[in-house]
């Protein structure tokens, strides 16, 4: 039995191929949107206006305070109630945005707090504006404290598109699903399924090793 469970699995592996090629969108996608959101989300959050101090705080403080699948239902089943109708993969895509960018900005935010006050002062003095200070002395220096919390960051926004499922994503996860739901064989059916994600997130484990490795030094 275990033999002929086998052998279906591989007949439908390309379906598990869709669902990795589906997981790898919405990943990347949403690291993309992240790190953007995220960067400007941390540089808000470090600069002199309280008001946007608190403002961010508080959007960090929900993202990272609340479940996933909470902010993923309220995209997709309560925007629409606001006007905003959405579509599984984007309404994936924004969810992954709210909850991930969070996270990014704090990373960025504890990074630029790590630049000792005489660099601020120097690129002051320099006649740089505040933004200039940021794009050309601060953020440049901080990327060394930034850069490895960054993509182990990376990895778990990877391992969370799995999420994207319960609202009719077909990604990798939902596929496991289906799967099951023909081969009566779930260890065998979910251990694809890891093995899968593993094959996406084990390269950026790697680099995230080995750039906490270089920064080190």
């Amino acid at each position: 039995m275990m033999s002929f469970y086998f052998g279906r699995l591989v007949e439908i592996f390309p379906f598990f191929l869709s669902g990795l090629w589906m997981t790898v969108k919405v990943g990347f996608l949403s690291l993309i949107i992240c790190t953007v959101l995220g960067f400007i989300l941390g540089m808000i959050r470090t600069s002199d206006s309280v008001i946007l101090r608190r403002i961010v705080g508080t959007y960090v403080a929900f993202a990272r305070g609340t479940p996933f699948v909470v902010q993923i239902f309220i995209v997709f089943f309560i925007f629409p109630e606001w006007g905003l109708q959405l579509d599984p993969f984007p309404a994936a895509l924004v969810a992954m945005a709210i909850m991930g960018s969070a996270f990014v900005c704090e990373i960025v935010a504890s990074g630029i707090a790590s630049i000792p006050k005489g660099q601020w002062e120097a690129s002051a003095s320099s006649g740089l504006t505040k933004i200039q200070q940021l794009r050309f002395v601060i953020v440049p220096q901080s990327m060394k404290v930034i850069i490895p919390p960054l993509v182990g960051q990376y990895v778990l926004l990877i391992k969370d598109t799995s999420v994207v499922s319960v609202i009719g994503v077909m990604d990798l996860t939902r596929v496991g699903w289906v799967t099951v739901m023909r081969i009566p064989e779930g260890l065998m059916v979910f251990a694809l399924v890891g093995l899968l994600y593993f094959a996406v997130s084990y390269p950026l484990i790697l680099l995230s090793n080995h750039l906490e490795k270089k920064m080190a030094m």
